[in-house]
């Protein structure tokens, strides 16, 4: 019990450290997807940098447009986290209670994370794929999360699940280095065990927030051709672009984005929007481990008092 209980928690407290850190960097988060998304020679891009996509949107009158897609982000960010946290969080703990070890490795550590974001992965594609098309429209043409994925295939709804798959390595890479550096802080910082009961110990906010921009920097780097690929497989089609069915059925896959990109921008096409990205990803990540650490004591205090009272009600009932 004491396991699920702590599994909860964590899970808990990570879906609502992403929801609140997706929603304050959104409005950044839609300006770096229409700069990646658009894949036109040089000379010929609508947008040098993100500054420019939201300039656009200031000068059209379209800033609510910057918050199109944030519900359904919002529900995905939310649902993804609970699910990866949840899972990561229980086969951890059931790696270390099997294995008999005091602590886990960084190998065992990374299959888990990445086994734990497969998982996720497949769950909550659909609402990633609606949340990217509906970023990557025309300021003021968005539509609904339904509208979104009803004019386009069940396949369609799962556009980009190969390549996130394979991305799983970011988190998974990031979760693990931040986990593991944690371990190293707190250690000899942590608590006597007086039970199953006992407060776990926690990073402080500056801590976690400088651990989790440094992991993510380092996952970001690594994995970002493949981040621009993914978008460019979800976006919306443009309206502006002059490829023919065939060049954009093309591009719905990870060769042919990889190609699409190098034909047209060359080397350092996959890296256009690397900077944004950093940053985007970087607070993100931070802002939510950060949110996640402070408020990881709040949620196992009440979940334990929850349990508490149902243990109580459960015993008066019995007696009674």
């Amino acid at each position: 019990m004491a396991l699920n209980m702590e599994s909860l928690a964590e899970a808990t407290s990570g879906a609502i450290g992403s929801l609140l850190s997706t929603t304050i960097l959104y409005p950044l988060d839609t300006c770096k997807t229409k700069y990646q998304a658009e894949l036109r020679a040089h000379g010929l891009a609508k947008y040098r940098n993100t500054l420019d996509v939201l300039l656009e949107a200031i000068s059209s009158r379209q800033f609510p447009s910057l918050y199109q897609g944030l519900g359904t982000k919002n529900v995905q960010s939310f649902v993804s986290s609970f699910i990866y946290f949840y899972g990561y969080d229980f086969f951890k703990k059931l790696y270390l209670k099997k294995s008999g070890f005091k602590s886990i490795g960084t190998r065992a550590n990374l299959i888990i994370a990445v086994v734990a974001g497969a998982f996720t992965v497949i769950i909550t594609q659909p609402l990633d794929t609606a949340a990217s098309r509906m970023q990557t429209s025309e300021f003021g043409k968005s539509k609904g999360f339904w509208k979104t994925l009803s004019e386009s295939t069940w396949s369609e709804a799962f556009d980009g699940l190969g390549i996130s798959i394979i991305l799983t390595s970011n988190p998974a890479i990031q979760y693990t280095a931040f986990d593991q550096f944690k371990q190293r802080m707190l250690k000899g910082k942590m608590k006597s065990n007086r039970g199953v009961e006992s407060r776990p110990e926690s990073l402080s906010a500056f801590s976690a927030f400088v651990l989790g921009a440094v992991s993510k920097c380092f996952a970001t780097c690594i994995t970002y051709p493949l981040i621009r690929c993914k978008v460019m497989i979800q976006a919306a089609e443009s309206e502006g672009d002059a490829e023919d069915e065939a060049e954009l059925k093309a591009r719905k896959t990870i060769s042919g984005s990889l190609h699409a990109i190098w034909k047209k921008e060359g080397l350092m096409g996959f890296f256009k929007g690397l900077q944004p990205q950093i940053l985007k990803t970087v607070l993100s990540s931070a802002l939510l481990l950060m949110i996640k650490e402070k408020i990881s004591k709040t949620t196992w205090v009440l979940l334990l008092a929850v349990r508490r009272y149902l243990f109580l009600t459960r015993t008066r009932l019995k007696s009674s």
